[in-house]
């Protein structure tokens, strides 16, 4: 005996939208979020980079001229951009992800402008002898470098440069005597603390 068959085929249901499924477009929203940032600012070298400033910030504390105070800060300098370097590359590496991508150019490009400003500025103040003026400008003009490079970064980047920005607000109107512990605070506890942070949320 046949069975019987329905004149009309079945209707099929239409699909849910299950919890899965949200969950693959939000994936899919936030890797293109991602693709038009600059995601290898790396957490672990900014807590390297703050804690070689906290000893930098005790040995300058010691010096006996402004200039030798000035040596100290310039070595703290060349190897918290050799940190910076290295630890980006390596955290760009592991994404396998591009350091010289177009959201790497333009945080670069937003970046390096604000540096230079203060590499004339400091040429200029430390042959005035104006040396009281350089902790807060160094302090400000970095801060002003990571709100205009993290613009195309994630979104904890710019706070830290506002940070920094406050911080450097307050070592220019401070007395010259506060500056260098003023720095300790900025290039290291505060790059510590977010460097912490981005590490831990950000994928290191």
């Amino acid at each position: 005996m046949n069975s019987v068959r329905p004149i009309r085929p079945s209707v099929p249901e239409p699909v849910r939208l299950d919890s899965s499924a949200a969950d693959n477009l939000r994936f899919i929203r936030e890797t293109m979020e991602n693709a038009g940032r600059f995601t290898a600012v790396p957490g672990w070298g900014g807590v390297a980079m703050g804690i070689t400033a906290l000893g930098a910030s005790a040995v300058a504390w010691r010096q006996p001229t402004p200039d030798r105070w000035l040596l100290v800060w310039f070595a703290e300098l060349a190897i918290a951009v050799a940190i910076a370097a290295v630890t980006t590359f390596l955290k760009a590496h592991a994404a396998n992800a591009q350091v010289f991508s177009a959201p790497g150019r333009r945080f670069a490009l937003s970046f390096v402008p604000p540096l230079l400003v203060g590499a004339m500025l400091t040429y200029i103040l430390e042959r005035t002898g104006q040396f009281g003026v350089l902790p807060g400008m160094w302090l400000l003009l970095y801060g002003t470098a990571v709100v205009t490079g993290g613009a195309f970064s994630v979104r904890v980047v710019p706070l830290m440069g506002l940070c920094f920005m406050g911080l450097g607000a307050v070592a220019l109107i401070a007395p010259a005597s506060w500056g260098n512990p003023l720095m300790g605070a900025g290039f290291g506890l505060l790059q510590v603390f977010f460097g912490l942070l981005i590490a831990r949320r950000h994928g290191g």
